[in-house]
């Protein structure tokens, strides 16, 4: 497809006319250039004006538009503020805290509004930008003139569209929603902290492409499920905190390449990673595929050090026992913490002076990083901007200054890096999600993100490493062999869209995710939830939304190792097992989806369910407000209940914390749409009306017809009392639905005015069938009639 077909499939329709005429401008420099048999300088100028022209008004919509995000956010967090201000005391009643509740749902509604307004115009920026790259692109091609510089030049200068980011906007929305989930109160800052300084990380990873399209799209909906975290606390959020640079080492044979490619046992990744701005502190970072030291398993660890440490560190004039005692002297970290940085310190240095190791090239990215605060049992990182740049010095060029410089000094984290010459950098077309999932803890992928992975919106590359690219598209002529997903890029990853994932609008432009306004995507979420997780038992029970955020996530629960061998066991070995997996060194929230024991499953304590942790609709028959739940109440009454001696461990507060959505010891009403309820009641009564002209006819049939009209009548009569009785159940089970959230039926009906139909045929088909000896015998009377006259006249 060519990109003027695609640019107009990707129209928002409202804002249609802030778009690049890119077919206009094309169209032009083709007549022109035919015309004049040639390229002018009048042509040359009058396709400048055109040119600036398209890109002051895509540049000025974005900045109206990114000030009116920016002015309805503020509002969103004045009105957070108002509410936390306002909001009613835990000591108060559970009915009161309720109500109060309610404001946050509806700011979450508002806030979900701006989120989709980005997505927007996120795909509006990222459409007309590349309309204008490739605008340039031809033009420099027809007329071998150099408009390229001079693009760039107003980029920098005067329009500066490439350096537009909504990283800052999504971080605002996602701490908004976070929040509100929360009902107003913020997550503890010190979970924020954990895991900085954690040495080790075994954890199984995915990685894959998104497409630049849809890029923020994912990052919306991912934020819908975990908060994007943020590591730094201590100041506002910027851009430029979502950088990543890492330095990869390897040596002129390509040894630590080859090894990574092949994926040989204990093949290691050398990198120096720092964040942001601040590369004063410096992570010194080591991947090992199948490591010795960990019976096989591959592992990523790391220490920090200082700027100034780090060439020493290269050099082998700060060892490991200068870190060492640099530690102790803190007086920060636990000995087995010390002994763990000195070891990985150790190896590190060992690899440097056996293979020669020095700085090969640069990886540069955005990460926006979702996790819940405190847990590393589930993180999702998506790196967006990824570029790559050289730093050796193999064909005697200087680049990082003096040649034993572990970094290039004359480019920091300025995206592009239009200073860096075309042959030391490389531009990745993609970005780049991976999944970190701690499976040896029992973590599974929750279905929500299965349904994510298997979309349109992702292009799975098992295996794929940023530096292994890096090095073999800056050094491809040196490369002995190229990985696997080289020639992917050649193909367009996009594919046609899958029903119900992504975001969307309603016909009443409401947002959609995956298909799902926000409140009911809450409920199915909460549905899902009963049907598959253990309820909280009553001493594990918040008594506040602020237990929500402030008790500590340190709990392991029933997948983790030392649980899973809880289960048949006594209450009290149990206790015991749960109190030693708390001893282990890792951080875990209950994320993926088990099953619920019956009313009947033993707890730890013997306790009974909270009537807080029931379901609404489990309630006296009195109580139920419309004869299906009253019908549906009496019928469970008399269904078998599962019995089973298995021992299930009790929630925690951590575990409910980490549900996306409102949390389950509220009572689960769903406000009903008005829209919907009369729409039903229409509906309901469109059909009362057809019966009842059915039902005048067959008593017409019936009181003034002969034999036949009184059966075909008698047929019209079970067909209406039929088609009534269904019109009353289908009324009552979309009141039901509307009303508590459960989906028993499809909304809308796609058998009934079938069947109607195919019943009123039969009727008619019948009749013809009854009359049809009256109408043949008749034809023959009047055939015997005119032979006796014919007759009669001879």
């Amino acid at each position: 497809m060519k990109f003027g077909e695609e640019l107009s499939t990707k129209i928002y329709e409202p804002w249609r006319h802030y778009y690049v005429q890119y077919s206009e401008l094309s169209n032009e420099l083709k007549r022109k250039h035919r015309e004049h048999q040639g390229w002018t300088d009048d042509d040359e100028q009058d396709f400048q004006d055109l040119f600036q022209r398209e890109l002051v008004k895509v540049f000025n919509f974005v900045g109206e538009r990114m000030a009116d995000l920016i002015t309805r956010l503020n509002q969103a967090e004045t009105r957070l503020l108002l509410l936390k201000e306002s909001q009613p005391s835990t000591k108060r009643h559970q009915q009161q805290q309720q109500h109060a509740n309610q404001p946050y749902d509806a700011l979450a509604d508002d806030v979900a509004e701006i989120l989709l307004d980005v997505n927007d115009l996120s795909r509006y920026h990222q459409v007309n930008f590349t309309a204008l790259s490739k605008l340039v692109k031809r033009h420099d091609k027809w007329t071998h003139l150099d408009l390229k510089n001079r693009f760039h030049q107003l980029l920098s200068e005067r329009f500066p569209l490439e350096k537009v980011e909504f990283d800052v906007l999504i971080v605002r929305i996602s701490s908004l929603q976070d929040q509100c989930r929360l009902f107003g109160q913020a997550r503890s800052k010190k979970d924020y902290g954990q895991g900085g300084d954690q040495t080790a990380f075994e954890r199984a990873t995915s990685k894959f492409w998104i497409h630049p399209d849809n890029i923020t799209e994912v990052k919306a909906i991912l934020l819908m499920y975990l908060p994007i975290h943020v590591f730094n606390q201590k100041k506002t959020f910027e851009s430029n905190d979502a950088a990543v640079s890492s330095v990869y080492f390897d040596n002129p044979n390509y040894d630590l390449y080859s090894g990574r490619l092949a994926r040989s046992e204990g093949a290691e990744a050398v990198r120096f990673r720092w964040y942001g701005e601040n590369h004063k502190e410096v992570y010194i970072e080591r991947k090992t595929h199948h490591a010795s030291w960990l019976d096989g398993k591959s592992v990523k660890d790391r220490f920090r050090l200082k700027e100034d440490l780090v060439v020493p560190f290269v050099q082998g004039k700060y060892t490991a026992d200068d870190l060492t005692k640099s530690l102790k002297s803190k007086n920060k970290l636990d000995p087995a913490t010390i002994d763990q940085n000195a070891f990985i310190a150790r190896g590190i240095q060992t690899s440097f002076q056996e293979k020669g190791l020095e700085p090969m090239c640069r990886v540069f990215y955005n990460r926006t990083a979702f996790q819940v605060p405190g847990d590393q049992r589930l993180r999702i990182s998506l790196d967006s901007n990824l570029t790559f740049i050289r730093e050796d010095h193999l064909d005697n060029k200087t680049r990082r200054g003096l040649s034993d410089n572990w970094r290039r000094t004359d480019i920091e984290i300025n995206h592009p890096f239009r200073n860096v010459p075309p042959q030391d950098i490389v531009h990745f077309p993609y970005a780049v999600l991976e999944t970190k999932i701690q499976t040896h803890l029992g973590q599974e992928a929750p279905a929500w993100l299965m349904d994510l992975l298997s979309s349109h919106l992702v292009y799975e590359v098992p295996r794929f490493s940023k530096y292994l690219h890096g090095a073999c598209t800056l050094y491809k002529d040196a490369i002995p062999v190229l990985p696997w997903w080289i020639p992917e890029l050649e193909k367009d990853i996009r594919s046609a869209p899958v029903p119900k994932v992504g975001l969307s609008r309603s016909q009443s432009f409401k947002p959609l995710f995956n298909g799902h306004h926000r409140r009911s995507l809450t409920v199915e979420d909460n549905k899902e939830n009963d049907s598959k997780q253990p309820l909280p038992q009553q001493n594990d029970r918040p008594s506040s939304p602020q237990a929500l955020a402030d008790h500590p996530t340190n709990t392991l629960t029933q997948q983790s190792t030392a649980t899973k061998h809880v289960k048949h066991a006594r209450p009290e070995e149990a206790n015991n097992a749960m109190t030693k997996s708390q001893s282990l060194p890792f951080i875990a929230i209950q994320l993926s989806d088990k099953e619920l024991p019956s009313s009947n499953t033993p707890t730890l304590n013997n306790e009974k369910s909270s009537p807080l942790t029931s379901d609404p609709t489990e309630k006296s028959h009195g109580q139920s407000r419309d004869f299906l739940a009253r019908l549906w109440k009496s019928h469970s009454a008399f269904l078998p209940t599962k019995k089973t001696d298995d021992l299930i461990l009790p929630r925690t507060q951590s575990q409910i914390m980490v549900q996306p959505m409102t949390p389950r010891f509220f009572e689960k009403v769903k406000k009903p749409d008005p829209k919907a309820f009369f729409a039903n009641e229409r509906t309901f009564i469109s059909w009362l009306q057809f019966c009842a002209l059915l039902l005048t006819v067959a008593l017409n049939l019936l009181n003034n017809g002969d034999h036949i009209s009184r059966i075909i009548g008698a047929v019209f009569i079970v067909i209406s009392s039929v088609m009534s009785l269904y019109a009353l159940f289908r009324f009552q089970v979309r009141a039901y639905q509307m009303r508590t959230g459960k989906t028993l039926l499809r909304l809308d009906d796609i058998y009934g005015p079938v069947v109607l139909c195919v019943l009123l045929v039969v009727a008619l088909l019948l009749n013809f069938y009854l009359r049809l000896p009256m109408l043949t015998g008749g034809a023959e009377e009047d055939a015997e009639l005119l032979d006796d006259t014919v007759v009669t006249l001879y």
